[in-house]
């Protein structure tokens, strides 16, 4: 049996430890989340443009980023990119960049599959109107699609979320990490790592039921 002892945990260990990773976490997984649909809404457009010239990389960048381990791409961002530039850039400000261009390709796939789920009659509708490719993609097709594709955007966060403890291969200091310096200065790891399983399950589940919800209520309103 273990000699588990959880009596260290104390609000100042919370605190000074885990709070500091959490926000690292909570703030990654926002940049990361609002960015990457912003540049992965862009690379949807770009293969749904039916020009080659555009198709072409966006397809190659989106499939080639979602071939690789999300943690090969940040240790290889984190070392090259300081030898590239001739000095680094910190462990945060490069897993920021590095989840921003490693999600925008997974909800790029999502962009692209909600405006493709949309009724061909709603996009006539917006021709026969006589609006633009662009008018009709920002009035008509993504307002629409952008709501059916909310769950599911969702559910990729909380991925996200739980991908954000890959850091630790750089170093970042995120929640798991601030678990872990709890543990190790008060010689207790295996109850830390235990106690990070049980928060991140917490806060993943607690998010998924709300994802249940409002999907049950997006359904409603269709």
């Amino acid at each position: 049996m273990l000699n588990l002892d959880w009596s260290f945990y104390r609000w100042d260990v919370i605190s000074s430890f885990v709070l500091k990773g959490l926000q690292f976490s909570l703030l990654l997984t926002v940049v990361a989340t609002l960015g990457g649909v912003a540049f992965g809404t862009v690379l949807a457009l770009m293969r749904l443009s039916g020009r080659r010239w555009l198709e072409l990389p966006a397809t190659i960048y989106v499939n080639g980023m979602r071939s690789i381990p999300l943690v090969m791409v940040i240790l290889w961002f984190f070392l090259l990119v300081p030898f590239v530039i001739g000095r680094p850039i910190g462990a945060e400000l490069s897993a920021i960049i590095t989840f921003i261009a490693f999600e925008a390709a997974y909800f790029s796939e999502i962009v692209r599959a909600g405006i493709q789920s949309i009724p061909r009659g709603q996009v006539y509708a917006g021709q026969a109107l006589g609006l633009t490719y662009g008018q009709n993609m920002r009035f008509v097709i993504l307002p629409q699609a952008f709501r059916n594709m909310l769950p599911v955007f969702l559910t990729q966060t909380i991925i996200l979320f739980q991908d954000t403890s890959l850091v630790y291969a750089i170093g970042a200091y995120d929640m798991l990490k601030g678990f872990e310096v709890a543990g190790k200065n008060y010689g207790r790891p295996i109850e830390a790592y235990l106690a990070a399983a049980v928060v991140y399950f917490a806060i993943c589940y607690g998010l998924s039921a709300l994802v249940k919800r409002l999907q049950t209520r997006i359904a409603i309103i269709r």
